[in-house]
């Protein structure tokens, strides 16, 4: 688990990281979002003991990041932005140093080395040196390393920077699944498609402060309003008045196209639905209007530049 309460971090007059407050439960993704320079890496550090928080508190796994560095590190798996590998040596070797690093047996180590290399397409080059790799071939590796010791937090940087589409789908694919090993994770990226893909929560983050977080479907909401779902008709059709439950207001239509902002949908799609039948509209499909998270972070952002958001 990760926890964290009014963390922040100053450097001379400048906070990096002011009064930021999550948790991470094991099982959970969390995706932290914002724009370069917006915390994001300040706030990772500080979850791997690597730097002191100058207020708040942060607890990793169970352990203090300020009193128990050392078990918090141990704890840990991390992929950086810059994924300092070392060039010279092989992929097998580089696993191997890291795993001792970390105290598995020769024995374990091994067998951890075997299967993240079989795992992530890259047993054919595990002799090769890391220099020689692509661009996706060392975050992969990366991203090995990180797993090497099965850690149970995993905090990633851009996990599928510079790889091929079959990679990344791979790379996906590894984070989800693992979530129901009970890993808490941590996810700070600019695929905003990625983030809704893989997240459970997520936070935007801006100058260091939390701006939003919370569920993709409580973002979405709080930020574009009611959901709205659209009825598809088979014929082009006049809309009469139609009796409409409480909290379900209809769009300007179209010919072939009635659109409705409903508040509660498990509630009142039903009764629309039934409302639609009274009146006898040729109703070919009944469904919801896709909203990404893309969309609400570019309209947070949006308004954060006009000066206009209020949280």
């Amino acid at each position: 688990m990760i926890e964290t309460s009014d963390l922040g971090k100053q450097f001379n007059d400048f906070w990096a990281v002011e009064g930021v407050t999550i948790t991470v439960k094991p099982g959970q993704i969390l995706a932290l979002l914002g724009q370069n320079g917006a915390g994001k890496t300040t706030t990772v550090r500080m979850l791997t003991a690597l730097l002191q928080p100058t207020r708040g508190w942060a607890r990793v796994a169970g352990y203090d990041v300020v009193t128990q560095g050392n078990q918090v590190r141990a704890s840990v798996g991390v992929l950086t932005e810059q994924q300092g590998l070392y060039v010279r040596m092989n992929a097998t070797e580089y696993l191997d140093f890291f795993g001792e690093v970390c105290g598995l047996s020769p024995h374990h180590r091994k067998l951890r080395s075997d299967y993240l290399l079989d795992y992530f397409g890259l047993s054919q080059a595990a002799h090769r040196r890391i220099g020689e790799y692509s661009k996706g071939m060392k975050q992969k590796l990366a991203l090995a390393r990180a797993l090497m010791h099965d850690p149970p937090v995993l905090l990633l940087d851009e996990p599928t920077s510079a790889m091929d589409p079959e990679s990344a789908r791979l790379v996906r694919d590894e984070i989800a699944s693992l979530r129901s090993s009970q890993r808490s994770i941590v996810i700070c990226t600019h695929n905003l498609a990625e983030a809704e893909t893989l997240a459970d929560n997520v936070v935007i983050i801006y100058r260091g402060r939390i701006l939003l977080q919370g569920s993709l479907a409580e973002l979405k909401q709080r930020v574009l309003g009611p959901v709205e779902y659209e009825a598809q008709l088979s014929v082009p059709w006049m809309a009469p008045a139609i009796n409409l439950p409480a909290g379900v207001t209809m769009q300007q239509p179209a010919p072939s196209t009635l659109r409705f902002k409903i508040d509660q949908p498990h509630e009142s799609n039903r009764h629309v639905v039934d409302a639609l039948s009274a009146v006898s509209a040729p109703l070919l499909t009944f469904q919801e209007v896709p909203r990404s998270l893309e969309q609400a972070y570019l309209k947070v952002m949006a308004q954060v530049q006009e000066g206009a958001y209020v949280g």
